[in-house]
């Protein structure tokens, strides 16, 4: 620079060159670090770590199989009775059966063998509180303690025609007396157009942890419930009515697609699980293949001479998701084996001669729903929850299943109802429900004067062994 002398220009370059370069730190890594350091480090850990530590790379994978480390967590889970290690006349003995154990094994024999006794344990003790049943519906009493136990939760799974997977968690659950009705809701909906299937899961942790809320991101078992093809779903599926901004669509067993009027996109899916085996199904399947209950063990003198069935009871409960609008018990049904006929036997429940058995509903049938910014009511449909117990008090039909009503072209011949009649069918491979209404509209109220119940004579068969 002009007017800067040469010494001080002199005595910066000096000290530039003969200032020592300073050397960078080399980075320390773990990914670098020796083996042997690694499997230290994984030893502090616990099982539901260790599991997420084998998903960063092949090498964190295989060190993390290591058998010297899974067999320490799977010794200081046992029982204490069992743990002979651990006491000091045994200590010569151990040492030389965990190097057996670990040198005589493939790598990760013994991560599969702690699973496998933890999962175990687990669906033991969630199956013990599935054996509390409730005298009233013979259904398991505790599912919500269940529930709190296991960690279970359920989702759906989308698949596009890609073979994309959108995964939907974080539903709203309503609890009724033989039913869970799940409710999922967004805004970031794939297409419709472009979906294929929907899948619905139990989902639970893989290793338990009753000290800590489950982790979303850590290991968890998937158990398959349903699968339904949404391929055409508007034109395929069964409409069971609409309002003003919502379609609604039905899907067999039990599933409710609600479809944007204007958009044609998901607003909502809502899925009805009956409490019979629900535990079971949401637990005890697999990713790929749903649980399959054990066959009926009859008693000997479960068909009677004279009657088809006897001495069975009916759990009939109808609501919206939020309102209930029936409840009602029935007892000591049976099936003369004369009213065997094209394939089923029938149960006949309110008869429509007879006004003292005819059950008043309570409200205005519809089905509710909501979204993160609207919510309605869906009028003249229902969900049924059925209950059929045998004459043991074992449950042999049940459902929980969107229902729709329509208007009979057929008048009101009843002396001391006169109003519309109004008609709500549902059927299965198990069986049939035949309900008739009359809507009174001087008290703005629906009465049931008939409810008819058709078994097929395939699942009575199946169920006793018999050859009807």
């Amino acid at each position: 620079m002009p007017g800067e002398s040469s010494e001080t220009v002199n005595a910066g370059i000096k000290s530039l060159y003969l200032t020592p370069s300073i050397k960078p730190k080399p980075n320390v890594c773990i990914e670098s670090m020796p083996s042997e350091v690694l499997l230290k480090i994984f030893s502090y850990l616990d099982a539901v770590s260790l599991l997420a530590v084998g998903c960063v790379n092949k090498r964190f994978y295989e060190l993390a199989n290591d058998n010297g480390i899974w067999l320490s967590l799977y010794s200081s889970s046992l029982h204490p009775k069992w743990t002979i290690w651990k006491m000091k006349s045994k200590q010569t003995e151990t040492v030389s059966l965990g190097c057996a154990a670990v040198h005589d094994n493939k790598p990760g024999y013994w991560k599969k063998e702690y699973i496998f006794k933890q999962t175990s344990a687990f669906k033991a003790r969630v199956m013990r509180l599935v054996k509390f049943l409730d005298p009233y519906t013979g259904l398991p009493c505790k599912n919500k303690e269940a529930m709190k136990v296991s960690g279970l939760c359920w989702i759906i799974v989308l698949k596009d025609k890609n073979g994309k997977e959108h995964v939907v968690e974080k539903p709203n659950l309503s609890f009724k007396d033989t039913s869970v009705t799940i409710l999922w809701y967004g805004t970031d909906w794939p297409c419709l157009d472009i979906l294929s299937t929907l899948k619905l899961f139990g989902v639970t942790p893989l290793l338990p942890d009753q000290s800590r809320p489950p982790n979303k991101n850590g290991p968890r078992r998937f158990s398959l419930i349903a699968e339904y093809h949404l391929a055409y779903l508007t034109e395929s599926s069964a409409a069971v009515g609409a309002d003003e901004f919502v379609q609604l669509f039905s899907l067999s067993p039990g599933l409710l697609v609600g479809i944007w009027k204007e958009k044609n996109e998901i607003a909502f899916v809502m899925a009805n699980l009956h409490y019979n085996q629900l535990l079971e199904r949401s637990i005890l399947g697999s990713a790929t293949v749903q649980y399959v209950p054990p066959p009926n063990k009859p008693l000997l003198d479960d068909i009677d001479s004279e009657y088809g069935l006897h001495d069975y009871t009916l759990h009939l409960d109808l609501h919206g998701r939020n309102c209930m609008y029936l409840c009602g018990s029935f007892k000591y049904l049976f099936c003369k084996k004369r009213d065997i006929e094209n394939g089923y036997l029938r149960l006949r429940v309110v008869n429509l001669q007879d006004n003292r058995k005819h059950l008043p509903i309570i409200g205005t049938l519809g089905i509710c729903w909501e979204t993160d910014v609207f919510k309605g009511n869906i009028k003249d449909c229902f969900v049924m929850d059925l209950t059929l117990l045998d004459e043991t008090g074992k449950p042999f039909w049940c459902f929980s299943a969107p229902v729709r009503m329509e208007l009979s072209t057929e008048s009101s011949g009843l002396y001391d109802y006169m109003g519309h009649i109004y008609t709500a069918d549902y059927s299965d491979a198990e069986g049939k429900v035949c309900i008739e209404f009359v809507w009174l509209e001087e008290t703005k109220e629906y009465i049931v004067v008939s409810l008819v119940l058709y078994v097929s004579t395939k699942k009575v068969n199946s169920w006793y062994g018999t050859n009807y």
